[in-house]
């Protein structure tokens, strides 16, 4: 009986970080993407403008000046330089309702 405690109780201690490194990988939320393009916006970049020949120049200054105000007031997560492969951050039914497509 005792070992099976003491299986239990490593097993417990060994899985607990495991599902703390699983909870900070959830993806965006409908608000949070709002929130992100709000920020975007207010950094010089308009979606949809219609202007596609400066699109990522435009955007990766925006990204740039938002990054650089996350970092100057403490707000904010660690930013990557490298776009994330494999499925997207969000949904399609997000991405849909954010560009009014039916």
């Amino acid at each position: 009986m005792k070992t099976l405690v003491q299986a239990v109780a490593i097993a417990a201690a060994l899985s607990a970080p495991v599902a703390a490194f699983a909870q900070a990988n959830q993806p965006l939320t409908r608000a949070q993407v709002r929130a992100e393009l709000v920020q975007l916006e207010k950094a010089g970049y308009h979606v949809g403008d219609g202007d596609n020949t400066t699109y990522p120049a435009e955007i990766q200054a925006a990204e740039a000046k938002v990054a650089a105000q996350n970092r100057a007031s403490g707000v904010g997560g660690v930013v990557s330089g490298s776009a994330s492969a494999g499925r997207s951050g969000v949904s399609k039914a997000d991405w849909d309702v954010m560009y009014n497509r039916p």
